[in-house]
């Protein structure tokens, strides 16, 4: 009898779904040079104005050190982090920012197709950037998140869509 109980118990455990994926937020990373998305969003710029999507728009860019310099060749060129800033530009060096968000290799995702084409906000995935000093990761990129967002939204979730079956 003893034995019938856990075989009854390790089948059905064999067969119970992985338990959901539980999403942690992350802190912000150290920047190379300090960034507020408050104070820029503030000043009247919107994630496009920095953020462009180059075709075929898969990926929302990070801004060039020259973009950025810019406005702040004269709007606070004396602070030490528009100093370490200029410093970047006049080497024609990228400024090496941590990521915040980033899809495995297996998972394509268009920024094209969500932004402009679905109207989606970028808060949607990315968070109340606007009212952020600095970023973390504070929303999950889980694959469950993405498909419960696409049911909500009547999209498909069919499994082509991002990833590559071939």
């Amino acid at each position: 009898m003893r034995t019938l109980l856990f075989v009854a118990a390790a089948v059905m455990w064999a067969q119970a779904p992985p338990p959901a994926k539980v999403f942690v937020p992350k802190p912000a990373p150290e920047q190379p040079v300090p960034f507020s998305h408050k104070t820029h969003v503030a000043s009247g710029m919107q994630c496009r104005n920095c953020h462009a999507m180059k075709p075929p728009g898969d990926r929302a860019g990070i801004p060039s050190e020259a973009l950025c310099m810019g406005c702040h060749s004269s709007i606070k060129s004396d602070a030490p982090a528009i100093q370490k800033l200029s410093g970047f530009a006049k080497e024609k060096r990228p400024v090496p920012w941590v990521r915040v968000y980033k899809l495995p290799k297996t998972v394509y995702f268009s920024h094209e197709v969500h932004v402009r084409q679905a109207k989606a906000e970028c808060a949607v995935c990315h968070g109340p950037v606007a009212e952020r000093e600095a970023l973390g990761q504070e929303k999950s990129i889980y694959m469950a998140e993405c498909m419960a967002c696409h049911d909500q939204h009547k999209a498909s979730n069919k499994c082509d869509l991002c990833h590559d079956t071939h």
